[in-house]
C-alpha cells in the first residue's frame, strides 16, 4: 500500500472508530456479557445450551471462559446469536492513528539522532541545538512520508 493510501486508510479508520472512544461504556460486565444478557432475558443455562446445541455444562463453561478472557471469537459469536444479539468486535486505538504514527516517528528519529550525535561528539563535531532540531524535523518528516513498516522495525 502506498504511503498516501495508508494515510487515507488511517483517517477513514479514525472516523469510524471515533464513536467507540468511550470504551468504559463497552466494558465487559464483571460476570460477562453472555451471563448478563442471559439473566436479563430470564433465560436459564439449560435454555441457552439448547439454543447453542450443546449440553448445559458447556453453556456454563462458555460463560466462564468469557469471564476469564479465554473464550474464542467463534464461541462468542455463537453465544451472541443464541441470545439474539450481534457480536461487535473492534480494536479501538487509544489515540488517533495519525498521532500514533507521528509519536512513533519522533521516538525513532530521536533514537537515530542520538546515535549519530554521540558519534559526532566523539569526533569533536558537535551540532548546534537549532541544527539538531531541524535534523529531527527532517528525519521525522522522512519517516512520516514513508510511514510504513520501517517505523516498526526497531525498538524506539
Amino acid at each position: 500500500m502506498r504511503p498516501k493510501d495508508r494515510a487515507s486508510a488511517r483517517r477513514q479508520l479514525d472516523k469510524r472508530l471515533i464513536i467507540l472512544q468511550n470504551t468504559e461504556m463497552f466494558a465487559r460486565p464483571p460476570r460477562g456479557w453472555i451471563k448478563a444478557i442471559r439473566e436479563a432475558l430470564g433465560m436459564t443455562t439449560t435454555q441457552l445450551a439448547k439454543r447453542l446445541g450443546v449440553v448445559q455444562s458447556r453453556a456454563v463453561a462458555i460463560e466462564q471462559a468469557e469471564t476469564k478472557g479465554t473464550i474464542t471469537l467463534n464461541s462468542l459469536e455463537k453465544a451472541a446469536n443464541a441470545l439474539d444479539c450481534r457480536l461487535v468486535y473492534a480494536l479501538v486505538p487509544r489515540k488517533p492513528l495519525d498521532e500514533l504514527i507521528a509519536e512513533r516517528a519522533e521516538r525513532l528519529a530521536k533514537k537515530r539522532l542520538k546515535s549519530t550525535s554521540h558519534s559526532m561528539a566523539l569526533e569533536a563535531q558537535g551540532v548546534e541545538p537549532a541544527d539538531e532540531q531541524e535534523q529531527l524535523k527532517r528525519m521525522m518528516q522522512n519517516l512520516l512520508d514513508k510511514a510504513g513498516s520501517e517505523l516498526w522495525e526497531e525498538d524506539a
